[in-house]
């Protein structure tokens, strides 16, 4: 796993915690951020395996 992977992993996981954390501060904006932190990691996989994928190949 590079730095960079690791780093974003890292960076998702306080993200998550913030979010669950202070749920009552946020009110309202917990679903949306919820959301777009599950298609944030959703994306960040697919483009990770599609690398993956492009490399296996060579």
């Amino acid at each position: 796993m590079n730095f960079k992977s690791l780093l974003i992993l890292i960076v998702v996981l306080l993200a998550a915690w913030a979010i669950f954390n202070f749920k009552v501060q946020l009110g309202i904006l917990v679903l949306p951020l919820f959301f777009g932190l599950v298609l944030f990691i959703t994306f960040k996989l697919y483009r990770l395996m599609e690398k993956d994928d492009s490399d296996s190949y060579d």
